[in-house]
């Protein structure tokens, strides 16, 4: 497999609160035959790709809950959002830290342009 990008969609509207954590346009997923990686400015997070359990869309978010990286209240989700239309939420086998010391994370929702092509890659799963 070659190595596949998929950039993030970047709502000019929510562009004062992504901006912020230093967001550009080179920042997104790549995902290769070894990894997941996901950048979101200053913040990233990396995992084996055999620790993915599959993905699934997820649309129409509150922007408040949307934009910006989020840590979700219902669970141990974390979210890059640069867009509240829809993202692709990664489950993880094992949780996944890095981007805040003290929590680790069974999910990522990520506002990818191509979220159908990010679900197809990863795999489907069911959302829990």
């Amino acid at each position: 497999m070659t190595t596949r990008f998929f950039s993030y969609d970047l709502d000019p509207r929510f562009k004062p609160i992504w901006w912020p954590f230093g967001v550009r346009e080179d920042d997104g997923v790549t995902v290769d035959d070894d990894t997941v990686t996901a950048t979101f400015g200053w913040a990233k997070l990396t995992t084996p790709r055999s620790n993915v359990l599959g993905a699934h869309l997820t649309e129409n978010y509150r922007w408040y809950t949307a934009v910006g990286i989020r840590l979700s209240f219902a669970d141990d989700g974390l979210t890059f959002g640069t867009a509240n239309k829809r993202g692709v939420c990664i489950h993880f086998d094992e949780r996944v830290g890095g981007v805040v010391p003290t929590r680790r994370h069974s999910a990522l929702t990520v506002t990818v342009e191509d979220c159908e092509g990010l679900i197809e890659l990863l795999g489907h799963d069911d959302p829990r």
